[in-house]
């Protein structure tokens, strides 16, 4: 028999598939003791009305509990990129372009830490504890060059209840002396450590509670050199590890590439055995057409962070193309290239860039007409709502292989609760409702106004496999 860790009666709100909102009103959902979905009804089935009394004939019982009606639970949100050193410059030095940033900004804040166990500890227990604030469950995080550090960084994240993908980065060429691995193989011999060492971190009396995973993390084309990046290939495909880093994300560092190696990065990438269906890259801005058909057939995701893209690329990312061809797509808040940790700011970022893009290239076509008649069809590539919805909860999760980003059977239990109105049939937060409020139900209109407004205040609670790890002070 099923023994039962949580049941609870809700309206859930998803994006099963690209452009589908799914509102689902008074289901009961129950969740296992490892944290997984066992079963979603309606909790006026004869079902829902068997599982509560077996759950209240439990040792110990177990009590339904039911959410207010002006509430909803919605999938915790996936940060397909983030440098989680350089939280400690959030919002520092963006008026550089990207490769001075790095050297007087990037390197500083992981160098720092990697000199001060304790500040890093610090920074990573608050990360931590903003992510949850922001309703993010499932984090691709970059690190340092040091295995110790990036140890700190996975011990928090399991401890205070955050999914996390750990990368300790490999490097051996860089601009900064004093922050660069010795050689390849000695970049080499560190990550295949780091992996061990992150597989050996206590998580609990289950292995089910695990929520650290070893990444392998070359940061880029130009800090390393060929040597490691075919070691690193071999390394990921020895461990089955995922991998992570940065592609054809600004004009500096494309012309820097193809200067120095003579190819694009893509195809270094590539014949190092590094992009693969375990592959995230972020960025991608500079990428044509036949190289998302790549990205696509080699199985690899993107991480679109339309924040930084704005920083430190003078092109937006192809959303739309990509997904067209059928890349995976997520989203990635890129801090501190990105001064935002909430992915609600990424989804936000994503519509209007590709809304904006879209009008350009359609007064491009326009003035191109003028000279050159066509009857080439328009094609729409912005991106509506619910659309970077999809990419900030089901998108992420498909990119990392996870069992979130919806709400099924067998998916963990990993959901945010939303507060649209009060006890007080007040609006929450930023939210303010007039006509309805007295009949509220959610429905389209309503999720829309908080993915438009919302912020914080919204969010009242965050559970991870089931268990919760957020609760907001009333």
């Amino acid at each position: 028999m099923t023994l039962f860790q949580t049941l609870l009666i809700a309206t859930t709100v998803q994006t099963p598939s690209l452009g589908q909102l799914q509102i689902t009103h008074d289901q009961l959902i129950v969740v296992d003791l490892k944290g997984y979905i066992a079963e979603i009804v309606p909790k006026e089935s004869e079902e829902a009305r068997s599982i509560i009394e077996k759950a209240s004939k439990q040792s110990p019982p177990v009590v339904v509990s039911e959410l207010p009606r002006g509430s909803f639970l919605l999938p915790t949100f996936v940060d397909l990129h983030l440098h989680a050193p350089q939280f400690l410059y959030l919002g520092s030095g963006l008026h550089l372009p990207l490769m001075k940033w790095l050297n007087e900004y990037a390197y500083k804040a992981e160098e720092r830490l990697d000199a001060d166990p304790e500040l890093a500890n610090r920074v990573y227990a608050r990360l931590a504890e903003r992510l949850l604030e922001a309703g993010t469950g499932a984090v691709l995080a970059f690190g340092t060059i040091k295995t110790e550090t990036n140890l700190i960084l996975a011990e928090v994240m399991q401890s205070k209840g955050v999914r996390a993908f750990v990368g300790k980065l490999s490097m051996d060429i860089s601009s900064r002396p004093t922050y660069v691995e010795p050689s390849a193989d000695a970049s080499l011999e560190q990550a295949e450590r780091f992996i061990c060492r992150c597989r050996e971190i206590a998580v609990g009396t289950k292995d089910s509670e695990r929520l650290i995973h070893p990444v392998i993390t070359p940061r880029f084309v130009p800090t390393c050199s060929d040597e490691l990046l075919h070691g690193l290939g071999k390394l990921a495909q020895a461990e089955g590890v995922h991998i992570q880093s940065h592609l054809a994300e600004a004009r500096d560092q494309v012309d820097w590439v193809r200067s120095t190696r003579g190819a694009e990065d893509i195809d270094i990438f590539d014949k190092a055995g590094l992009l693969t269906p375990r592959t995230i890259q972020a960025h991608c801005t500079f990428l044509q057409p036949p190289e998302l058909a790549r990205m696509q057939a080699s199985g690899a995701s993107i991480a679109h962070c339309p924040l930084s893209n704005a920083y430190f690329s003078s092109k937006p990312f192809p959303l739309r193309e990509a997904l067209s061809e059928g890349v995976t797509v997520g989203l990635g808040s890129d801090v501190a290239g990105g001064y935002q940790i909430d992915i609600m700011s990424a989804m936000r970022s994503a519509v209007s860039t590709s809304r904006m893009r879209d009008g350009y290239l359609r007064e491009a076509k326009l003035e191109a007409k003028k000279t050159q008649p066509s009857d080439e069809p328009d094609i729409d590539v912005s991106i509506d709502w619910k659309e970077a919805l999809f990419l900030a909860t089901q998108g992420g999760a498909d990119a990392l292989g996870l069992l979130t980003g919806s709400f099924k059977p067998g998916s963990f239990f990993d959901a945010q609760r939303i507060d649209l109105i009060n006890q007080n049939d007040r609006g929450v937060g930023a939210l303010d409702f007039f006509d309805t409020i007295r009949d509220f139900q959610i429905d389209e209109d309503a999720v829309e106004k908080w993915w438009c407004l919302g912020d914080n205040r919204n969010r009242r609670s965050v559970w991870i496999q089931g268990r919760q790890v957020y609760n907001a002070t009333i």
